[in-house]
């Protein structure tokens, strides 16, 4: 999903692609920005659900839980990746590649030693190298206005869900709240108040129908990112209605037509073990495989299909190299592995 390194670094649902159709691009905006962006919708359903149900427990005494496992671990990696970035800066190689990334959220990618305090700080907790982390940043908030979410999709559900999906489309953000998180957060808070039938698949699903309609939307959307017109207004509303098409269709199917993956995974050790790390990967994969990327194709840049060698190369290097960071923190600091993980991997 991160390991595109298509010319445009940064993929909106919406985003055009600034270069000519080959293979290589095809595969690439396909994966990171079609296929797979269910996934997160889908983390923030199961989020909302679990959640949900420990209504039991005093509200300051979840919130106050939640601190630690969400906020803290966000301080930690936000700083880890910034280090990171830091001290890449300071090899002219490895500067390069950093530059090259494109990886800053505010567009100024100049060297952290050229930086205020100031600047510095607003990254660290608005917009981090390692942007992933606005999942976990925007997930506390979320807990904090559960009360209000709860009462808004138990009391008047159809009223909350039409204003929320509106909001979901329009691709609203205030601070640390996107629509789309909120969407999708309460949807799982109201699949759990209602006891919605999860694990029921539905009469009217069909796998065979359900997967080709998700594949072929993906498709489409695709080769719409690169024949629409960037300058005609209706091009965001047709990737933006893609994109959310391909977002339910992708839940639903992955939802109702994946248990034989899981299961199959599940009685593996090794599968297990490495599982173990989620949380250590997803904190640490981004910024380093944008990095490692742009490094790659100073050496390989001369080689046929290098990009989409780098594409399936680098992201599974990476994976390889945060499981092993993880290993060693877990066995030789375990105390602070447990603090930058929340308590996950134990």
């Amino acid at each position: 999903m991160h390991g595109y390194n298509l010319n445009e670094t940064y993929l909106t649902p919406y985003s055009l692609v600034k270069e000519r159709l080959t293979f290589t691009t095809f595969i690439e905006y396909f994966l990171a920005n079609g296929a797979l962006r269910f996934r997160i919708p889908l983390l923030f359903i199961i989020s909302g659900y679990i959640y949900a149900l420990q209504d039991n427990k005093p509200y300051a005494q979840r919130i106050a839980k939640r601190f630690n496992t969400l906020i803290i671990p966000f301080f930690i990696w936000s700083a880890v990746g910034m280090l990171i970035t830091y001290l890449w800066q300071q090899h002219p190689v490895t500067a390069q590649a950093v530059y090259d990334a494109q990886l800053d959220q505010l567009g100024d990618n100049r060297p952290y030693s050229e930086m205020t305090w100031e600047q510095l700080f607003i990254r660290f907790i608005y917009r981090p190298p390692s942007f992933q982390l606005w999942f976990i940043r925007s997930l506390f908030f979320y807990n904090l206005l559960y009360p209000f979410f709860r009462w808004a999709v138990t009391k008047y559900p159809v009223i909350w869900f039409s204003i929320a999906f509106i909001g979901w489309y329009s691709m609203t953000t205030f601070l640390f709240l996107e629509a789309q998180g909120i969407f999708f957060f309460t949807l799982g808070i109201w699949i759990c108040k209602t006891e919605f039938p999860i694990e029921k698949k539905p009469e009217w699903f069909s796998h065979f129908l359900g997967w080709l309609f998700f594949i072929g939307i993906s498709i489409i959307k695709t080769f719409m990112a690169f024949e629409l017109e960037p300058d005609h207004i209706e091009t965001r509303y047709i990737l933006t209605t893609l994109h959310l098409v391909s977002v339910v269709s992708g839940i639903i199917v992955i939802w109702f037509g994946g248990d034989a993956l899981v299961k199959f995974f599940m009685h593996k050790r090794w599968f297990l073990w490495s599982v173990s790390f989620a949380f250590i990967i997803y904190a640490l994969h981004v910024p380093l495989t944008h990095y490692l990327t742009r490094l790659a194709f100073l050496y390989v840049k001369g080689f046929a299909y290098y990009r989409l060698l780098t594409y399936l190369v680098v992201p599974v290097l990476v994976l390889f190299i945060c499981m092993g960071v993880g290993a060693l923190l877990r066995a030789a600091f375990p105390r602070f592995y447990r603090i930058a993980t929340g308590g996950r991997g134990f």
